[in-house]
Order: structure tokens, then sequence, then C-alpha cells
């Protein structure tokens, strides 16, 4: 079948037209919803802005956009029959890989039929008369359901600054996190990178190897480390696959739901020649567990600094150019306060003659042109420009939308100071409305699959326990949302994280309020709280009848 789905959505939707659950999005979170809750027997349907599944990995299509978690570990664990028969062919999986393992696990459980593709989701409304939500999508149908989960995805609503004049360009534009569905050609071309985050990390080297010429505009270096990606081997494979319900059970119960070797000591607790020795070990093999190398450098600016300085003299030894590397050196942040990046040959690009690094940190970009990038007084002429300028995070999709609870409050309009929910899964005054992944969860500080895969079996847990006590509305109290959120603020401020003004922070977004938007506090330790809350009677939520809750 076609990566595009391209069926018939009014018939569709007008059959989905009053159902038990409805589930907006069809990624990871949306496909693993399905699965689970019509095995409940819920008549559960699903709404897809875009024309197939994957969600993130339907949108991400840039240039070199692969995942920074172990393909082995970055993959679904709740059927031991899927994660035998996959095979992955590289260690880190790129885009397309990892869009036909959504396909095959939309085709294998026969999830298809439930989605409606092409459907944005406009507005959402609770009717508290009924205890029902009523929702208006963008192809004008009308869905009203009991229960809403919002699986939406963290990273989902793309940011483009709002420079003057960039409706007057003459080239083509693009955003990593909205990329064209056919190639894009980039031989022979001019090309501007605006941003230098993790996208833009990931897609400098490779579109160097096709333009004429890349200049990167940088506001913020970030921190990077090698992947060391390769060919996923036989041995590997089968190591994996040999232990995997053990490796998977381990890894649901680590601080960011990855399974790597952990360092129980402090960075300071170590000579410089031996503290160097392991980071060395820990750089030469890659990927994100380099941050736990030690077990206080999210904690402790010392420890940090040790860390920092590693990867800052791997940077200068790999950039011919000393000026260039003092620029892409990261020096006011932590490192791992920010996103901690995955590269395949990122600084060894500036090293070709056809790419071009521009500071704007203290000289920004003034306008987009009809020829080009103004900055510094002068014009950058390109025939392309790329914005890897992220995204709203986490909160964007979801306050975009015009969600309406108890006495028509909007979820924008309560979140207006930042945002406020009962573990990251429900915000008070807006009852049966579940959010996966959402603000005050692990989730964009973990492996996100294994995140989505602990909030929807929760989510079903909860749906299947109401249906056999004959509740049908579920909402958090106040008081327990404003525990968690102070819990949360509380546990984030005894780290480092606070220091970088990141999209954790929601500092990438003018106007946004700078409170930090994940929960710090551990993969292993949230899902023990989660666990604890619903053994507990579902602690901190009021259940009942739907009749009752309306009133």
């Amino acid at each position: 079948m076609p990566l595009d789905n391209q069926s018939d959505n009014r018939s569709l939707a007008t059959q989905a037209r009053r159902i038990d659950v409805l589930v907006v999005g069809a990624g990871f979170a949306g496909l693993y919803l399905l699965h689970c809750l019509s095995k409940l027997g819920l008549d559960v349907r699903a709404l897809e802005a875009g024309g197939g599944v994957g969600g993130t990995w339907y949108w991400n299509r840039y240039p070199g956009a692969r995942c920074d978690v172990e393909s082995m570990q970055y993959s679904f664990g709740f059927s031991e029959e899927l994660q035998q028969d996959w095979q992955w062919s590289e260690l880190f999986s790129a885009q397309p890989e990892i869009l036909s393992y959504a396909n095959h696990v939309a085709e294998r459980f026969d999830l298809r039929r439930l989605i409606t593709f092409n459907a944005r989701v406009h507005a959402a409304i609770f009717d508290e008369a009924s205890a029902r939500w009523t929702v208006h999508t963008s192809i004008g149908e009308t869905v009203t359901a009991r229960y809403i989960v919002m699986a939406t995805g963290c990273l989902s609503t793309g940011r483009v600054p709002d420079f003057p004049g960039i409706e007057t360009f003459e080239g083509r534009t693009f955003h990593t996190g909205e990329w064209p569905h056919e190639p894009v050609d980039f031989a022979g071309r001019r090309v501007a990178v605006i941003g230098t985050g993790s996208s833009a990390i990931q897609a400098v080297p490779v579109i160097a190897e096709q333009a004429a010429h890349v200049t990167v505009f940088q506001r913020t270096p970030n921190y990077s480390i090698p992947s060391r990606n390769g060919p996923m081997t036989c041995e590997y494979e089968t190591e994996w696959k040999t232990e995997y319900a053990a490796r998977r059970e381990t890894a649901r119960h680590m601080r960011n739901g990855i399974l790597y070797d952990l360092n129980d000591k402090s960075a300071l607790d170590d000579t410089p020649e031996e503290r160097e020795r392991t980071y060395a070990e820990r750089w030469q093999k890659g990927g994100v567990r380099f941050m736990a190398a030690y077990n206080d450098l999210a904690l402790n600016q010392a420890s940090n600094d040790t860390a920092a300085d590693f990867v800052r003299a791997r940077i200068r030894e790999i950039i011919k150019d000393p000026a260039v590397a003092e620029l892409l050196c990261p020096k006011d942040y932590p490192i791992g306060t920010k996103r901690i990046c995955v590269d395949t040959n990122y600084f060894a690009a500036f090293n070709r003659p056809n790419v071009t690094l521009v500071d704007v940190r203290n000289d920004p970009i003034q306008a987009i042109t009809p020829a080009g990038v103004r900055q510094g007084g002068q014009v950058c002429a390109v025939d392309d420009i790329v914005f890897a300028t992220g995204f709203d995070a986490m909160t964007g999709t979801l306050t975009r939308v015009d969600i309406r609870g108890r006495h028509g409050q909007t979820l924008a309009a309560k979140w207006e100071a930042g945002p406020r929910t009962y573990l990251g899964l429900m915000t008070a005054g807006f009852p049966n409305l579940f959010m996966i992944t959402g603000p005050g969860s692990p989730s964009v500080l973990s492996n996100m699959i294994v995140s989505i895969e602990q909030h929807v079996d929760w989510i079903s847990d909860c749906l299947a326990e109401m249906g056999k006590q004959d509740l049908g509305c579920i909402e958090p109290t106040a008081e327990a949302e404003e525990a968690w959120v102070a819990h949360v603020n509380e546990v984030a401020h005894r780290t480092l994280y606070p220091k970088a003004a990141s999209w954790y922070m929601g500092a990438n977004i003018p106007g946004k309020p700078r409170v930090f938007l994940p929960y710090i506090g551990g993969v292993g330790a949230y899902r023990q709280k989660c666990d604890d809350v619903a053994a507990n009677g579902y602690e901190g939520f009021v259940m009942a009848p739907a009749v009752t809750m309306a009133k």
C-alpha cells in the first residue's frame, strides 16, 4: 500500500460521527492507542492531518533525518512477534525506514481502517450536559466522542521566525518539519540554512554534498556527539532479540528509557586523566550514552564543565579554521541542558570549501529579500532557504486547536502563563481529555516510544476500569494538578537545565512563558508515580458516571 493514504475521508468521518474514543494523530502514539482501545471493544477512530501514518516521521523528511535513539530501542515492545520479525538495516534508522516501520505496524494490526486521513482538528468543545466532546474538522465533518486522546506529538508545530520580507523571497523555502514528499534537488544551488539545532546538524552535511554552496546562519551553537552509525550487524541484532523482553523491562525503569551502561560516580571522583579516558571511550562509542559518563553531569556545574570542555576540545580538533571552531563551541550553557545532538560529520562539514558559517548572535538577520538573506548590512544571495528553526514544542499543537472545556474555557487561556497538567496526562477543567506525552511528563527527555507505550497502557487500563465500574467521566482535581506542577518545577530546578534558554523552557518562542515543560525526574520514577496513582483508586482524579459529572 502507498505511504500516502487517499481513502474517502468523508465516508469514514460520517461513519465515525458518534464514537467512544477519538484519537487525534496517527503517529506511533495514535497507532498504539488504536490497537489497545479497539482490543477493549471500544468504538475508536483517529483523525490525522497528514495523508499517511507516522507522525513525526511522516512530516520530517529533510536530508539526513534519522532517529538519535538506536533502532533496536526506538521501536515498539508490546508485541514479541513484531520485535522479533522486524529487521533494521542501521544502528540509527533513517526517516524512510522508520516510516516504513510505522506503515508495517498499521498494516500488521489492521489499523488503517480506523483512521481518517487529511483531516485536521480545528475545534473540540466539551458539552457539560452530555459529558461528551464535539470535534470539528477541516473536512467539514463533526465527530462526537466520550473521550478524546490528543496524540499530536511534542514537536509537531513548526516555527518560522517572523523575518521582515520573507514573503518577497524569489527562491524556494523549506522547513525541516514540513519537508516536501518529493525529492528536493540542491545540485548547483546556493542554500541558506537558518538554525543549528538537531535537524540542521543532520541536514547540513547531506545538503553540502549536493549544493554549490551552503551558508549556515547560527545564533546558538550546539553540543553534538558523533553517532558512529553503521549497518546493523547480525550479531548485535541477535544479542538484542535474544534478551528483548528483559532489556525492554530494564529500559522502562531507567532515567530516560534508554538502555546503556551507566557510570554511578561523580565526574569529580576521577582524576583528570581518568575522566579523559572515560569521555574518550564514550565519544568513540558515540550517541547519547556520552551523557551517562558520570551520574552528576546534569546536577553539578563543575562536573558538567569537564564534559563540556572535552567536547569543545574535540570540536577544535575537527575544524581546521580556529575562528570557525570557536564559533561552533558552545560556551554559555551546560552541556545536555539543550537537546544533546547526535551527528554524522556535522563539524567536519565546515572544513568543506562550499560551507560558510555566519554568526548572527550579535548581528542578527535583518530581513529576507527577494535575492536572499540580509545580515550585517549585506545580502547573502541564495537560491533556497532551509528553515531549521524548530517547533513550538509540547504545547503549540495543543493550544492551536480551539479546545474548550468546562464553562467554555479554552485550553490556550488556561495555559496562558504556562501549561498545567496532572502527570502530563490531563488538565483540570477539561474532563475526558487525555494527552500522550504532554507537558509535565518525561516525553522529550526520554525514548519517546517507551513513554508513548507507558501512557497508552495507563490510559487503556484507566478506561477499562471505568467501564467495569460503569463510569463515564474523569478529571483531575485542581489540588492534584497544582501539586504536580509544583513538583515538576521543583525537580527541574534541582538540575542545571533551567540555565539554558532552550525549547525545554519555551525560550525559542517569543512571548511564551519560561517554564520547564517536561518532567525531569526520570522515566522510572514517573512510571512508578503513575502506577501508584492508579493503584490508589486513581488518586488525584474524580471519576463518576457521566450524568453525575456533567451536573
